[in-house]
């Protein structure tokens, strides 16, 4: 694949992933709130959780540790999943009356947060040798993004904080933050997931 139409796609899907995986949701988790829709409101609260992926996998890449390109592989597949999976969700969701403005937006959300965990699989598929050798192209496009993101990050904790944001800082929040993750995962798929199957129950 061209550098120059590999650097644009990698940009496309964090623009997409802007859209689709941060802003939709976060809107959709607004007004389910204020119609008191708690099937969706289950629905965005476990997408939440597993998308915190996404975020954890920037603040590796700003810390240029090779993990964060393995963590941005598996992201969009984990959410992918976690929007379809459950059983008592999915029905709840298509009782729901099919022309209320809420219910077209969250289906529209699904199908779309889907297609773009497809191109984002297949994108950051081209990333995984970046694991081993960090200092191609292909490895450099992925880490622009988060390197902006840690700007914005750095300029708000010296003004909040008054305290300086680095890049090892970066990297050690989030390790620490996957570590957790990965904990909780377990817990889910050895004791929960057993026990309930695809219930949602109280993931």
């Amino acid at each position: 694949m061209a550098e120059i139409s590999y650097g644009s796609l990698v940009w496309l899907s964090y623009r997409l992933g802007a859209t689709f995986a941060f802003g939709l949701p976060l809107v959709l988790s607004i007004w389910a709130s204020i119609k008191k829709e708690s099937s969706i409101l289950r629905l965005l609260s476990i997408y939440w959780k597993v998308a915190s992926l996404m975020v954890i996998s920037m603040l590796l890449l700003n810390g240029n540790r090779p993990i964060g390109y393995f963590t941005t592989f598996i992201s969009p597949l984990l959410i992918l999943i976690s929007i379809w999976f459950w059983i008592d969700l999915n029905e709840e969701i298509n009782e729901l009356p099919k022309f209320n403005a809420l219910t077209l937006v969250l289906k529209t959300w699904r199908w779309s947060l889907s297609i773009f965990s497809c191109f984002s699989i297949s994108i950051s598929l081209f990333s995984i040798s970046c694991i081993k050798e960090i200092q191609s192209n292909n490895c450099f496009y992925w880490i622009e993004a988060p390197s902006n993101l840690n700007q914005i990050i750095k300029n708000i904790f010296q003004f909040v904080l008054g305290a300086t944001w680095t890049e090892a800082l970066s990297a050690f929040v989030g390790y620490l933050a996957l570590i957790i993750y990965i904990v909780g995962f377990i817990q889910w798929f050895i004791i929960r997931l057993p026990k309930q199957g695809r219930v949602a129950g109280g993931f």
